[in-house]
């Protein structure tokens, strides 16, 4: 699993580095965004601007992690979907729980 994880005042940003987040690396994903709510971020941003295909399964861990996040009263945003990945998330209702944001800097000033 490819991610760069930065930080903006007390804000961590998981930048997924990949084309596909499906399946097969969801293990990986969920261990390393775990432990950056582990370590006590309260404010996280989930970059996905360079991922084009999400499976149910992604939307699924998607989730599990703002339970994770939301039980340590915390918040998770997701940045930059492209279109085929906005729309599984709206058809799964995920965005119901997980606030989305066309930028970077939008996200970021809404905490």
């Amino acid at each position: 699993m490819n991610l760069r994880i930065d930080t903006q005042d007390d804000i961590k940003i998981v930048r997924v580095k990949e084309e596909r987040l499906v399946y097969a690396m969801l293990s990986s994903f969920f261990s390393e965004v775990s432990a950056v709510v582990e370590s006590g971020a309260k404010k996280i941003v989930i970059d996905l601007s360079e991922v084009n295909y999400i499976d149910s399964a992604s939307v699924g861990c998607l989730m599990d992690i703002y339970r994770s996040v939301a039980e340590g009263s915390g918040t998770i945003k997701l940045v930059g979907l492209q279109e085929r990945v906005e729309t599984m998330v709206s058809m799964t209702g995920l965005h119901n729980f997980i606030e989305i944001f066309r930028d970077e800097k939008t996200a970021l000033e809404s905490f």
